[in-house]
């Protein structure tokens, strides 16, 4: 088993500091894994609570009498099975903030768990679980974790054959179990066939009329599609950073499924050859560094992309504060410096910009420009 010790390390902290905490992420990600070691590591008495499993379900029928005179650390595992206990939640928190707290799973974005936002403000933090990273599976582990993508059970799959069938039963899971017990009701038929065409668009930006048109329905309704995959950690959208200078740039999000390894299932890309010879490699590769880039960079830094009509585009740009970080990713074993990249590192007023490539060394393209090692970003990405 991979210890997640950063993550596990994070959720003690917000523990400490709030009655409440909310660990989100994609179902199968890893969360329940998580807290059963937040469990075993912290000094509190532990009460846990899997609203999948019907006992404890029952249990929390009358959730003030199942809750009030427990102590330490409750965990309520898929939380988003009972949106009425967050009410529970509140008045406990408030009641007995240093006797109790909580840690409550979910499978979906705060936004699509309306009655915790709204039951719990001002006492709810949240922490979002993800995949697998290149700091948790090691250097030698990344072309894995590429093509397989970081959910725990896809990645430590005994065969790629084991991995790859994982990977086709979440799918299928999701769109005939996990939507419906959220309350979506789209066909499960619509929204597959939606999510393969959003595959063919990774790293894309996002273009609503024509996705309608291929549907043959209105905008709002693709757009609903997409932010359920969004709000189900499914996929990742980036915003566009709006810049004021003297030219036309785009104001719609980036798109990318946000695992690999479901992205390639949604190919029908099964290795690593059929990868390296599939017209969306780049895009794959370049999805998989960006997820990467964002785990590595502290909650701090607010991401974009930044493109204008005229060509000139930047893959990731992270900011905080005055300080701007362009991330480039180029799949190739030798990266050159391209009118793209000087327009952006120009407009941009860029601290530095990294190019993020498949090689092996790490060496400056010029003065405020750096080629980065995809297997060396732990140690020579800065942010």
């Amino acid at each position: 088993m991979i210890k997640r010790e950063k993550e596990k390390n994070t959720v003690i902290s917000l523990l400490k500091k709030f009655p409440v905490v909310g660990l989100i992420g994609a179902r199968q990600v890893g969360k329940t894994t998580l807290a059963r070691q937040v469990a075993r590591d912290v000094d509190w008495q532990v009460s846990i609570f899997d609203l999948e499993d019907p006992q404890d379900l029952s249990r929390l029928s009358d959730p003030m009498l199942a809750l009030k005179e427990l102590r330490g650390l409750i965990i309520i595992d898929e939380v988003q099975r009972l949106p009425g206990i967050f009410r529970t939640i509140r008045v406990l928190a408030d009641k007995s903030p240093r006797r109790q707290r909580f840690l409550v799973l979910g499978s979906a974005s705060p936004d699509l768990l309306r009655q915790s936002a709204e039951s719990l403000a001002g006492r709810i933090v949240y922490h979002k679980l993800e995949g697998f990273s290149i700091e948790e599976v090691g250097k030698k582990n990344v072309e894995r974790l590429w093509i397989r993508g970081g959910f725990p059970r896809s990645f430590v799959a005994r065969s790629l054959n084991e991995s790859i069938e994982w990977r086709k039963n979440f799918i299928q899971t999701y769109l005939e179990r996990d939507l419906p017990q959220l309350g979506i009701t789209i066909s499960s038929v619509a929204l597959r066939r939606f999510w393969n065409m959003l595959a063919h668009y990774h790293g894309q930006v996002w273009n609503a009329s024509e996705f309608a048109r291929s549907f043959g329905v209105a905008d709002t309704t693709v757009r609903r599609y997409l932010d359920v995959l969004t709000s189900t950690f499914l996929v990742r959208q980036i915003p566009a950073w709006h810049e004021n200078i003297s030219k036309r740039q785009v104001k719609s999000p980036k798109v990318y499924i946000t695992d690999t390894g479901i992205l390639h299932t949604l190919l029908n890309i099964r290795d690593k050859y059929d990868l390296l010879s599939h017209p969306k490699v780049g895009a794959s590769w370049e999805g998989f560094i960006i997820d990467q880039v964002l785990h590595l960079a502290s909650d701090e830094y607010e991401h974009f992309f930044w493109a204008t009509h005229s060509g000139a585009e930047l893959d990731l740009l992270l900011v905080k504060g005055r300080k701007r970080v362009g991330i480039e990713v180029k799949f190739t074993s030798s990266p050159q410096i391209t009118r793209s990249m000087k327009i952006a590192l120009a407009d941009l007023k860029l601290n530095m910009l990294y190019v993020i490539y498949a090689g092996e060394e790490n060496y400056p393209l010029s003065r405020n420009i750096y080629a980065i090692s995809a297997w060396n970003m732990l140690d020579a990405l800065k942010l």
